[in-house]
Order: C-alpha cells, then structure tokens, then sequence
C-alpha cells in the first residue's frame, strides 16, 4: 500500500477539495480533479453558510461492530491481503478511510457462528463464583484481530455490549429472549467486570459499554430483555458499583443501545438520579422512531452523550437507496441531532450473508464482503465520508439546514473545515458554500454526497 499521506496536504488555501460517490457507483469516494475556489462573487443559488464560531458537540470517532463474523473472515484472508485491508480501514490518511471507533458483542452476537457467553453451563449448573468464565469460549479471531489492529492505529476506541447473559442466569434457561434473574444482577456485573478485566489482560482496552444490546428485542438469537426501571437498578446498585470497584470507572457506561421510537426508556434510566451518576450516556438505533428524538433527549439531558451504535444494510436493499438512506439518517441525522459517534452494523460477511446464528438476521450485509475478492459495500462508503475527514477531536459546527440539500459541517483539531453535503434529489442541484464571507460555487449530481474540505485559515 503507498505511504500513508494526509487527506488535506494537497489543499491550498482558498481552495476546497472534493470526494464523491454516486448512487450508481460511477464515482465512490472519488477525489474530483478540480478543487472549487472561494471567491467575493454572489449568486442566486441557494446557500448553505458554515460557521466555525457556533461549535456543538466533539465527535469521537465512525466505524464498524468487529462481529465474531467478521474477525473470522478477515483473519482467513491471506496474511499480505489482511495487513492490506486493515490499513485500508484503519489508518489515518492516505488511502485508507481512518475507521477509528470499533463496537464488539460481549459473547455472541446474531452474527456469531454460534450462540455463547464467556460462563456457559451445563444444563441445571451454574457458576455463582464465575470459576469457569472463559473469554476464549468462542468468537477466537475476535482478540487476535484486534490486536492486529492496535498495532496499526493504537488509538482505535473499543466499544462493547452484551447480546445476553449465561443462560443460567435467565429466567427461560435460554439464549433468546428471557430476562436476567433478580438474584443474578450481582454475578452478571461481575461477569461484565470480568470480560473487561480479560479483555486489558490482552492488551485491550474497552473505552465503553452497553449492558444489553436491545433490550426490547426478544426475537434476536441471542438476545434478552431488560425493563428501564431492571436496568436503572442493575446500573446503580450492581454494575455502576462493580466497576468503580474493580479500578474500571475510566469505562464509559452507555444506557438503552435500541431503537429511536421509545425515547421513554432511555429518560426513564436517566431520571433514576442513583443510576444516572454512573452514566455517561445513551446509545441508539434507527430500526424505528425519527432521529431527532435525540435531540429531544439531549435537551433534557444535555450533560449525558449519545452514540449512535448500530444501523444494518439488508440483502434486498440496493446500493443506491441505501446510500442516500443512510447518509441522511444515520449520518448527517444523528450528528445533527448531537451523536457523538457514527457506526454501521456488521464490518464483514460472506457472499451469502454469513456467519449467523441458526435464529440470527440472515440478511445482513457486511459493509465488505470477503469471497474470491473483497467488494466494498454502501455502509463502507457511508462511513468512510465521514471517517477519512472527520478525526476524533473534530467539532460539529453551525451549517445551515437545507431541505433539499442535506448537510452537516466540522472543524477538525488540524484546523479544517469538513462539509458532508447529501442530493438525494432527481437532478442535480448547484449551491453556493459560504464561509467567512466568501463564497464557493459547487454541484452535486442527482443521487450523491460529497465530502469538502478546506482550511478554516
């Protein structure tokens, strides 16, 4: 791979670099040949102003959940073809897309060979002192990887959740559905602790956590419910308390981790005073519900931060809908309305959508798929016009909203401003970029987005 270089170094000043992809794939994450210009010149083109003094949250990072799946597959690749594809997606600059946040499952996720916890038992045993736990009970590659992965950038975040507790913890014995036994909530945060413990024993440190990955969801293989008012109390009067202390309340604790359309859920565990001052935040999906409720949760409770954690790509989408979906949604909408963080589902699958588990999501497609080559996919490119640009330190800034042209502006610790700009319209569409008072004159082909960048001086 050539020498890793910095996106912006080619950028002179007054100019603004451009990368763009297409709905139908002509140009992904293309540098356009010609820089834009600012210029004193005004037009009637509609305007989207970008101001660098009106600055809202610090973005933390973009990326991926490295599946149990996913570490399979890429740690199958040939050893030059896997060095290649992690600094593609790892590496900061050059040519690569600088993924600097990763979310693993604590156990077996839906997208696992197979369902597992770190505790497993035979049936009518348990475990009370934890003697047994095994962090290598499944998913192998998972580890390996990852330190392959440090090693590459040593400043990847680590997030990580639960899919569900030891079976024998739960009230149905099983790993779908179910809910974690009153008497268990002490044993479950010291098995949480454990995980944590083992994962740093390795080398890894897990900067976040979610104690249950859709608590709503009884469905999934695995997955296990948990009430607000079961996760207020296992929060502050067992996991919050564990970690503190274990020496592990550096751990950054993260309520709900589900859907948009129950905001109810994630108010409830912050209104428990108790449990919320062992919180840092909420995580969300977009299976359902509108994005801007979490602006509504930030204006409640602004000191508590929201990371948008998970949003998947089906098998029966198409490149094109699912680009212009995602990137006004889960993108640009949930940076608008205040997430700190930006992940896509699953980081890889095979051609025909596995691994999963015998009762997991069979549709899922990875952001690559790794067959006889490796394809890069919608969720790659969604990312990956944020990730490259939008370093860890970055701050969101003041960009007017535009209907028709959807949009979300930063300032990144270098001093750059970055503009994700989204036509999701039929034809294209001519804006003016104004800022400091000049302005760029720019075009997006009907069905894109583009990234730009330029120096704020």
């Amino acid at each position: 791979m050539p020498e890793q270089t910095n996106p912006y170094d080619s950028i002179s000043l007054s100019s603004l670099a451009v990368w763009l992809t297409t709905a139908d794939q002509t140009l992904l994450l293309q540098r356009q040949a010609d820089d834009l210009r600012f210029a004193d010149n005004a037009n009637d083109f509609p305007v989207i102003t970008v101001d660098a003094g009106q600055k809202y949250q610090i973005m933390e990072g973009f990326g991926f959940s490295l599946t149990g799946g996913s570490a399979m597959l890429i740690s199958r690749l040939p050893a030059p073809d896997r060095s290649a594809l992690l600094r593609e997606l790892f590496l900061p600059g050059g040519d690569g897309i600088g993924v600097s946040f990763l979310r693993l499952s604590i156990g077996a996720s839906d997208l696992s060979e197979r369902c597992f916890t770190y505790n497993d038992r035979p049936d009518d045993q348990s475990d009370p002192e934890l003697v047994h736990f095994d962090i290598e009970a499944g998913d192998l590659e998972v580890v390996p990887l990852l330190r392959e992965i440090l090693a590459i950038n040593p400043e990847i975040k680590i997030m990580a959740t639960a899919w569900s507790a030891p079976t024998w913890m739960k009230t149905n014995q099983s790993f779908t559905g179910g809910k974690l036994r009153p008497d268990c909530y002490a044993v479950y945060a010291a098995y949480l602790v454990k995980y944590l413990q083992a994962m740093r024993d390795r080398g890894i440190t897990v900067h976040a956590i979610t104690p249950q990955n859709e608590p709503l969801n009884q469905k999934n293989e695995p997955s296990m419910i948990m009430e607000a008012g079961e996760q207020a109390e296992f929060i502050k009067n067992h996991l919050g308390p564990a970690l503190q202390a274990a020496g592990l309340a550096d751990v950054e604790l993260f309520c709900w981790d589900h859907n948009c359309d129950v905001p109810e859920y994630p108010l409830e565990v912050f209104a428990d005073a108790e449990a919320r001052r062992y919180l840092t935040g909420s995580a969300w999906h977009l299976y359902g519900g509108d994005i801007s409720v979490l602006s509504e949760v930030h204006q409640l409770y602004p000191e508590m931060k929201l990371y948008f954690t998970e949003q998947w790509v089906g098998s029966d989408g198409q490149f094109g809908g699912d680009l212009m979906w995602h990137v006004k949604n889960v993108l640009i909408g949930s940076i608008r309305n205040w997430s700190r963080t930006v992940f896509e589902w699953n980081l890889a699958s095979d051609p025909f959508c596995c691994p999963h588990t015998p009762g997991g999501e069979a549709r899922c497609v990875g952001a690559l798929t790794l067959g006889e080559e490796v394809t890069r996919n919608v969720a790659y490119y969604v990312i990956a016009h944020a990730a490259k640009f939008v370093r860890p330190g970055s701050v969101r800034i003041y960009s007017d909203q535009q209907a028709s042209l959807p949009n979300v502006a930063f300032v990144t610790p270098e001093g750059y401003i970055v503009l994700i700009v989204l036509n999701d319209g039929a034809e294209s569409r001519s804006f003016t970029i104004q800022f400091q008072g000049k302005n760029a004159v720019a075009t997006l082909p009907a069905s894109s987005v583009a990234t730009y960048v330029w120096r704020a001086a």
